[in-house]
């Protein structure tokens, strides 16, 4: 018995011996992201009643623990409660990582940060999903329309083409989805590939400091961002459709999404638009249709640290040129300059025919990142763009469907960035591009306007942010662009002595040439290489109070186009001819702007002046009408100069109660050829915008704003008037493409009214009037103002159904 008891007093001896409970595990609660410290987090150990609270700094201890494994809850205000398995030998110090603002998670999708980083330093303006809604029937440019700064380059009423401050086409640079844009931007007619129905917000950046995606945006860059999915189970999706009583058409837009708490996530989106001929106020814009179709499909999964996103998108758009825009001979030309109605007009249709262009434009993007403990986060991208542009002339022979322009573009991007936070008052960000370009013109029996081609780009910059004190920030940056092109492109041989390219480029021509369909032409082959240099460098003061001054210089450059090089020939959606030049060096912009911005409760004052140096800038102007085989048209060409731009824009918004507020805009832009010392050819004129808004959010949402757009005649333009020789009267006559058309006044009108079924469920209606007093008009910056009025008032019903 004595042994027995001795053997279970030793047992129990070595049992209390191996178990130690005197460990203590302590560490830190902290952002995933970022790295800073969660306050208040709170720490239970499964199975016991001991909870432990992380102190200001983010900090915990947990004392005697045993050797043993426990799994610890962790758990803090707007962060998803996440278990952690901790073996505890000894003391153990332990980083418990949460993902803060869980509502809010969206590192795949594109989200702000999630895939851009924002600049401090520039003025930035940004549309909501709300406000883009009340352009479902629209496009990109009519949306950004809206903003103070913006105008637009428009062919008609269906090719709206975004203008930041003056600038347009290859300066301003579209970002869809995290993807650089390449659509064949080149061409003033050539509206953006992109379906504003699949826009969540739509951001505007009044200068060249996103170094992330090139550092050519010399006018500004454009953001399309989708919408933010929460991190959930969940199905959600809208359905809306706007009837149009101008074009008499019919816009449709649906959306589905599903997120899973596990992070998994898709969206499904379509729109379905078809208009018939616009009208303006007196007549019939005949030819003036459009068919739209588009859809999108985005995947992915997101995790606390890492993630990756799949997305693909297909833009089809079919849109007539209005017929009155292509003429016969220099008499027919004259005739429709001087005519106050269309030389063309035929009763309403939904036929679209020649003049017209079909676009399809396709883009996949596949996108990964991961965190990277203590380092920061690392992102991979590749993207696809495949955009197929057909332009359809008059033809009246066996070929008369066939396209007269046919190309292909293919856009090959791989992007790496890496951003990180150096200490808790400095963050940089850098990264590396490449891109290949590959551009096929189809033959179709008409000279090619834009040759075979391919392109090269290879890009690295890097971006440095200081938090000098609480108030005051700074922002460096800069940006190294290689670009090269290997180009063939068949010359006439008249055309290329002409223009002395035989002694310039001798060392271009391929020893072959031949007697083809076209003449005597000389095949070259130009091998071009351009050296960019970008930066940017700004800072921002807070004085409190709501009050802030943004301060950002950018240098910008840019190569020249493939247009700008090698154009000559018919451009048959934009009816003229266009003649580019070998010799275009790269275009160097110089812009400072200076922005105010007070904030209050009740006032809010926006004032941003601005001024652009702009070193061989690159401008196409008319020069004279030459007759062809297939009508008479005006011939543009391009040529480089100094330019200078300034200007300011200003926004005022007033709330005089809950219900009432006010707004005004204003924006003045001043263009000008230094060396030849006068204006810019196609500079916006001054524009001012007034609006009153009434608003019940207790009654149904209510609201109904009514708007003043005043655009001012535009008093400095060049004189790029020339003669022609009239055989009928056999005598010469000038003809005037420059001088600007009247000032106007519109007036708009919107209301809305929603109607909730539960708090995520509503039907939302719209009413919507533009040109409400039907005032006949003509825009400065619409190419075919020479031939037509603008559009007439136009009533949108648009009923959205959320569910």
């Amino acid at each position: 018995m004595r042994s027995y008891t001795l053997l279970i007093l030793l047992l129990s001896s070595i049992t209390s011996i191996s178990q130690n409970c005197n460990n203590t595990l302590f560490g830190s609660v902290v952002d995933l992201h970022d790295g800073s410290n969660l306050l208040g987090a709170v720490l239970v150990i499964e199975g016991s009643e001991q909870v432990v609270v992380t102190d200001l700094d983010g900090k915990f201890k947990i004392p005697n623990l045993c050797n043993e494994k426990y799994l610890i809850q962790v758990s803090h205000a707007e962060c998803r409660t996440i278990g952690f398995l901790v073996d505890v030998k000894g003391d153990v110090r332990k980083t418990f990582k949460l993902e803060h603002h869980l509502e809010e998670l969206n590192q795949v999708i594109i989200s702000g940060k999630a895939y851009r980083r924002k600049s401090e330093t520039i003025s930035e303006k940004t549309l909501s999903k709300e406000a883009l809604e009340r352009f479902s029937s629209g496009s990109l440019g009519d949306a950004l329309n809206s903003l103070s700064g913006v105008s637009s380059l428009n062919t008609g009423n269906s090719v709206v083409k975004p203008m930041i401050h003056g600038l347009h086409s290859s300066r301003v640079v579209i970002i869809n989805n995290g993807v650089r844009v390449e659509d064949q931007e080149w061409g003033a007619e050539h509206a953006p590939n992109i379906d504003i129905n699949a826009i969540g917000n739509l951001t505007l950046i009044k200068g060249a400091s996103a170094l992330q995606y090139g550092g050519n945006a010399i006018g500004g860059l454009i953001v399309a961002e989708a919408a933010k999915v929460p991190v959930k189970d969940t199905l959600y999706g809208h359905f809306s459709s706007t009837g149009v009583s101008n074009g008499r058409g019919v816009s449709m837009t649906s959306q589905l999404t599903k997120s899973t708490q596990s992070g998994w996530f898709g969206t499904l989106q379509g729109t379905w638009k078809r208009f018939g001929d616009f009208e303006a106020p007196e007549y019939v814009l005949s030819n003036t249709g459009s068919f739209v179709r588009n859809a999108s499909l985005q995947v992915g999964l997101n995790k606390f640290d890492y993630g990756f996103e799949a997305y693909y998108s297909i833009f089809q758009n079919k849109l007539g040129i209005l017929r009155a825009s292509h003429v016969g001979g220099a008499g027919d030309q004259l005739s429709a300059l001087e005519s106050n109605v269309p030389l063309r007009i035929n009763d309403f249709t939904y036929d679209i025919s020649a003049p017209k262009q079909e676009v399809t434009h396709h883009l996949a993007r596949i996108k990964g990142f991961k965190n990277i403990n203590n380092l920061g986060k690392l992102s991979l991208q590749y993207d696809y763009q495949r955009n197929n542009r057909l332009e359809f002339d008059i033809r009246r022979g066996s070929d008369k469907f066939d396209a007269a322009l046919d190309l292909e573009l293919q856009t090959h991007s791989l992007m790496l960035d890496f951003i990180s936070p150096l200490r808790d008052e400095i963050e940089w960000k850098a990264g590396l591009m490449a891109r290949y370009q590959n551009n096929y013109a189809a033959n179709t029996g008409i000279r090619r306007l834009i040759p075979d081609y391919d392109k090269y780009d290879l890009g690295l910059y890097g971006i440095v942010e200081r938090q000098l004190q609480d108030n005051w920030l700074l922002e460096a940056g800069g940006r190294f662009d290689f670009v090269h092109m290997n180009v063939f492109k068949f010359y006439r041989s008249s055309f290329w002595e002409s223009r002395n390219y035989d002694k310039l480029f001798p060392e271009i021509v391929v020893p072959e040439t031949k007697d083809g369909e076209f003449g005597y032409q000389i095949l070259t082959n130009p091998k071009f290489n351009f050296y960019n240099v970008s930066a940017t460098v700004g800072t921002t003061y807070s004085f409190g109070n709501g009050a802030k001054v943004l301060l950002n210089y950018s240098l910008a450059s840019r190569a020249p186009n493939p247009s700008e090089l090698f154009s000559e020939g018919l451009h048959h959606s934009a009816s003229r001819i266009e003649i580019g030049d070998l010799r275009f060096n790269s275009e160097v912009g110089h812009k400072l702007a200076l922005t105010f911005q007070q904030e209050g409760e009740k006032f809010r004052f926006y004032i941003s002046p601005f001024i652009n140096r702009i070193n061989d800038f690159i401008l196409i102007e008319p020069t004279e009408i030459r007759q062809t085989i297939r009508g008479n048209f005006q011939v543009w060409e391009y040529r480089q100069t100094d330019a200078e731009l300034y200007g300011f824009d200003m926004d005022v918004m007033y709330d005089f109660s809950e219900k009432f507020c006010f707004k005004h805009q204003f924006s003045l832009v001043k263009g000008y050829d230094r060396l030849r010392d006068e204006p810019l050819i196609s500079m916006p004129p001054a524009n001012t915008k007034n609006e009153m808004i009434y608003q019940d959010k207790n009654f149904h949402d209510l609201r109904i704003s009514l708007q003043s757009e005043y655009v001012f005649r535009q008093n400095e333009y060049p004189n790029n008037n020339f003669e022609v020789f009239i055989p009928q009267s056999e005598t010469f006559r000038e003809i005037d493409v420059s001088t600007p058309p009247d000032a106007y006044h519109l007036l708009n009108l919107n209301s809305s009214m929603t109607f909730r079924k539960h708090k995520k469920s509503f039907i939302k209606v719209e009413l919507i009037v533009t040109n409400l007093l039907d005032k006949s008009y003509r825009n400065y910056l619409n190419r075919l103002r020479l031939y037509a009025d603008d559009l007439g008032r136009n009533v949108l019903l648009n009923i959205k159904f959320n569910y």
